[in-house]
């Protein structure tokens, strides 16, 4: 049996009793005698009875144990193999010498050696925060709490710091680069006297050291710790303080304090303290993370808001750009079946525009108070795309916690739009055929069918009647979908559209952008009409945005063109028009650029032409030109 007594502060003892062969002394959570010390070791040393004699042993600890014989200290190492048999009134020292822990062990007569082996313990007393720390450390604190940044609060702690250690002279702050990831960057560094200069990085040693053991360090002796570690010799470390920011159980970075090529050493009522800085600034980083998600989350949110709202109540057939004569007539064959309950197969190219037109027929119809529901079909495999269109009950399949509603729910009284409908896989084109044709739908796993009353608008890009004779479309659906099939031409096919479509891309882009840019000029447009747009509006759409971020001048030019187009040579297009009505467009186009490059000014714009200002009134008097 070995009987401890642990002397407290206050001079009184606790007494212990260890009916065990030995006692382990450390801060590790399986210590036989448990200090809450952050200079000692997990399990740092042991103290055991051995041939009638009691046995001290350093456990090859990170800041070592010193024997205090005849007010003579020495270490116990290697060359003692780490132990060393105690005597009447042994001390010993363990952890840094500043601050350590002290240990007498009480001898008793020889007789009763093997029966009892009383310790005394008694930790040295840190002393007190002076006025002026505690004032600094309260500063601190308060400055802290008022952050609203991460990057504020990391600056805030890195000078809070310097301000509450004096023999530091830098400090770095570890973040984790990822949630999930155990990768950490430098992400605040500052020095006492660098005088602008970038401040010192801090030593991966460190980092790896706090990683494995999770707890605030204190290495009072650096070189010694570290056994000359090559990062800390070439960092001229002397002393360091490294505690880590929590999030929960997660380390969510480190703080580093250490004195470069100083004097002194810090001690233990320094690691204590900035541990209570690390633990509130943990908090405060904490907070500023989830303010930031809940601002991001809320702007996302608006956003949606107004996109859903413009989306959803202000296109009509009079806002889709429709100059040419093909989409005109386009417009106008919408504009008879808008109000009917008719089947829309809009077919056409890809970037064409058909969930643009089948919005328009959604908001010009008695059915735009309800919801318009888009889904490609090409997006999604099958039994996702069964439970979105259709929808599921709890427990219908592995991860159905809870009932879901589908699409034709959702679309209930309003229009669904099916785009992509020739990927749609062969079984579910049978139940979307029965929807059509009976207005029942039953969602997954479900016993019952309900009611819905929905209107289909669908589009592809494919030629459907051949998916039919291939087999990989249903004859049946095919003909309830082709009840009024409408054909979007492509870009190459609409004229003059063209200018009007880019024009309107380029001012929506220009304001979303903080651009400021006059126009097209009358050379870089010609090219862009000459170009055959296998992309049609989409890639349109694009190539305006890139030509707005590319644009050097107020005017985009032809130089800012992709090389694809500029490879293309520019022609005029007579899209079926006589050569004199072609001629007449062209000089149309002349005249109404030349208005624009010229900033509406009438002098400036007959003069680019090369003609008198009365003959210029002349001409747009003709063609009715303002």
């Amino acid at each position: 049996m070995i009987e401890i007594c642990i002397w407290k502060e206050d001079g009184t003892r606790d007494e212990r009793h260890f009916n065990l062969a030995s006692v382990v002394i450390g801060r590790g959570p399986n210590c036989d005698l448990k200090f809450d010390n952050q200079h000692l070791s997990t399990e740092h040393a042991k103290i055991f009875i051995e041939n009638n004699t009691v046995v001290f042993k350093d456990l090859n600890s990170t800041n070592g144990t010193q024997l205090l014989r005849n007010d003579v200290r020495s270490p116990i190492d290697e060359t003692r193999n780490w132990e060393v048999p105690l005597e009447l009134g042994d001390r010993l020292l363990l952890g840094p010498q500043e601050t350590p822990v002290v240990i007498e062990v009480l001898i008793p007569p020889p007789t009763n050696i093997e029966e009892i082996a009383t310790v005394a313990v008694a930790e040295l007393v840190t002393p007190p925060l002076d006025q002026k720390q505690a004032d600094s450390l309260l500063a601190s604190l308060r400055a802290l709490s008022k952050t609203s940044e991460v990057d504020e609060a990391l600056s805030c702690l890195s000078k809070a710091c310097l301000d509450l250690f004096p023999l530091s002279n830098n400090v770095a702050i570890f973040l984790r680069k990822e949630r999930d990831e155990d990768r950490f960057v430098v992400v605040d560094a500052i020095s006492r006297n660098t005088n602008g200069a970038e401040a010192m990085l801090p030593s991966k040693t460190v980092l790896k050291r706090v990683l494995k053991d999770r707890v605030a360090l204190l290495f009072a002796n650096a070189l010694e710790d570290f056994n000359a570690s090559a990062s800390v010799v070439a960092s001229n470390i002397t002393s360091i303080i490294a505690t880590p920011l929590w999030d929960d159980d997660e380390i969510l970075g480190i703080v580093q304090i250490d004195n470069r090529g100083g004097s002194g050493m810090f001690s233990e009522r320094d690691l204590r303290l900035a541990t209570l800085v690390a633990s509130h600034a943990s908090l405060v980083v904490e907070k500023v993370i989830l303010l930031q998600r809940l601002k991001i989350a809320e702007a996302s949110l608006q956003e949606e808001n107004l996109y859903l709202k413009s989306k959803d109540s202000s296109l009509g057939f009079n806002d889709i750009i429709a100059d040419s004569p093909p989409m005109k007539a386009v417009i106008s064959q919408l504009e008879k079946v808008v109000n009917t309950r008719a089947t829309v197969c809009i077919q056409g190219e890809t970037g064409t525009g058909k969930e643009l037109v089948a919005r328009a027929i959604h908001n010009e119809s008695k059915r735009s108070q309800k919801m318009f529901v888009a889904q490609n079909c090409a997006a999604l495999p099958e039994p996702l795309l069964e439970s979105e269109l259709f929808g599921h009950v709890k427990g219908a399949f592995t991860g159905a916690a809870t009932a879901k509603k589908g699409l034709f729910d959702l679309a209930d009284g309003g229009t669904l739009f099916l785009d992509e409908i020739g990927e749609m896989p062969p079984s579910l084109q049978a139940k979307v055929l029965r929807v059509l044709q009976e207005g029942q739908l039953r969602p997954v796993g479900a016993m019952n069918e309900h009611q819905v009353d929905v209107r289909i608008v669908c589009a592809t890009h494919r030629d459907l009647t051949k998916e039919v004779e291939a087999g990989n479309f249903r004859q049946d659906l095919f003909y309830r979908l082709m009840v009024f099939p409408i054909e979007l031409p492509a870009l190459r096919q609409r004229g003059d559209d063209i200018v009007a479509l880019a024009n309107f891309f380029l001012q929506k882009y220009s304001r979303e952008y903080h651009r400021t840019l006059q126009g097209i000029t009358m050379e870089a447009m010609a090219a862009l009409k000459a170009y055959t747009w296998p992309g049609n509006v989409r890639e349109l759409e694009n190539e305006v945005q890139r030509l707005i971020i590319q644009a050097v001048e107020s005017w985009v030019d032809v130089a800012d063109l992709s090389p694809k187009i500029l490879s293309v040579k520019p022609r005029v297009s007579r899209d079926g028009r006589t050569l004199k009505e072609t001629m007449v467009e062209f000089e149309k186009e002349l005249l109404r650029e030349a208005l624009v490059q010229s900033n509406g000014n009438k002098t400036k714009a007959a003069q680019s032409l090369g003609i008198t200002r009365e003959g210029f009134h002349k001409k747009l008097s003709k063609y009715g030109i303002k």
